[in-house]
């Protein structure tokens, strides 16, 4: 279904414009998360490496807009994104229903809740952009499209690498509870799914 709906988006370029606009806003949002997540002092170079790759994959996306349309999608304005309710609502839905499963399981508060469900929620949007990017990549090769999205899949690949390298330190049983959250982020990403396919001429 994702792919089909990304070959209608590419087709059209107010549609790709949008849904390149929507992917660099939830790249912003996430790194804006991640910032959120830190201690006031005990910061490490993965938080920091991550939180400044996201925003660049923000600002990278935001810059393809314009090999599509340089006059369109200027903010982040709901009329600028596809499916923005859902679009909005997805990593904070996430977020949220996360800290209630680590607090139910850990019994955790505080800076430690919050460093774990960074760790979890980052994890799970890592699992999704290795999936999601280069399914995007093969239709934009198919299309001869001028966008490319090859940087952020290795940026991404990595940063899976290094969650989970981080949650090994977090659990001995840590992937029991990425698979609980892994069900989570599915069921939030294939609302978002349908909530974009409304808005593809396909669907009328």
């Amino acid at each position: 279904m994702l792919a089909s709906n990304l070959k209608s988006i590419v087709s059209d370029n107010v549609l790709h414009a949008k849904w390149l606009n929507t992917l660099s806003y939830m790249e912003n949002a996430g790194a804006k998360k991640i910032s959120a997540s830190e201690h006031k002092e005990n910061v490490n170079l993965i938080i920091l490496k991550h939180a400044a790759e996201e925003h660049r994959h923000a600002y990278y996306l935001k810059k393809q807009i314009a090999k599509v349309d340089e006059a369109l999608c200027k903010t982040y304005t709901n009329a600028e994104l596809l499916s923005p309710n859902h679009t909005k609502y997805y990593l904070h839905a996430l977020d949220i229903a996360v800290c209630r499963y680590l607090k139910a399981v850990f019994n955790l508060s505080g800076y430690d809740l919050k460093f774990a469900a960074y760790l979890f929620v980052t994890y799970a949007i890592e699992v999704r952009a290795d999936e999601l990017y280069p399914i995007y990549q093969a239709v934009l090769d198919e299309a001869k499209s001028k966008v490319n999205v090859k940087s952020i899949i290795l940026e991404e690949e990595g940063h899976l690498e290094e969650m989970m390298n981080q949650l090994v330190g977090f659990s001995d049983d840590w992937e029991h509870h990425a698979a609980e959250v892994i069900k989570i982020e599915q069921a939030l990403f294939d609302n978002w799914v349908a909530a974009l396919a409304i808005e593809l001429p396909l669907s009328v």
